[in-house]
């Protein structure tokens, strides 16, 4: 079980869960596809209107705490990690494993019983 932590940009710890991998060598992709799935369960077993988490599907909208769904409706996982892949691969977010940076989705790491996995969301800026 890995530690999966969503933090702002200074460091602060938003949201955390643990997550199991099958193997030690994983992939950066590997890795945004099992949370992202994991997520996806989550919200679609528990059927809760209000979540917070990497993932915004379309029926959703922005709260202070995360996201909201005015009826709740299941969320596909696939196009969710399709959209979470692209974000990345944007900048809409970063990744830090074990305090190194992702910088490819075919990057892999090594993850061992305390190894951290951080999710870093960049806000844009507004205005201009």
């Amino acid at each position: 079980m890995i530690t999966i932590n969503d933090e702002t940009t200074a460091g602060k710890v938003l949201n955390s869960s643990k997550i199991e991998f099958p193997a030690s060598l994983v992939s950066v992709e590997s890795i945004i596809k099992k949370r992202v799935f994991a997520e996806v369960s989550k919200i679609n077993e528990e059927r809760k209107n209000n979540f917070y988490g990497l993932i915004q599907p379309d029926a959703a909208e922005i709260t202070l705490n995360g996201f909201r769904m005015r009826e709740f409706k299941k969320i596909d996982p696939e196009k969710q990690f399709a959209i979470a892949k692209d974000a990345f691969l944007k900048n809409g977010f970063f990744i830090l494993i074990d305090n190194i940076q992702a910088e490819t989705l075919d990057q892999t790491f090594f993850l061992h019983k305390d190894s951290t996995i951080s999710f870093v969301k960049l806000t844009p800026l507004v205005g201009g």
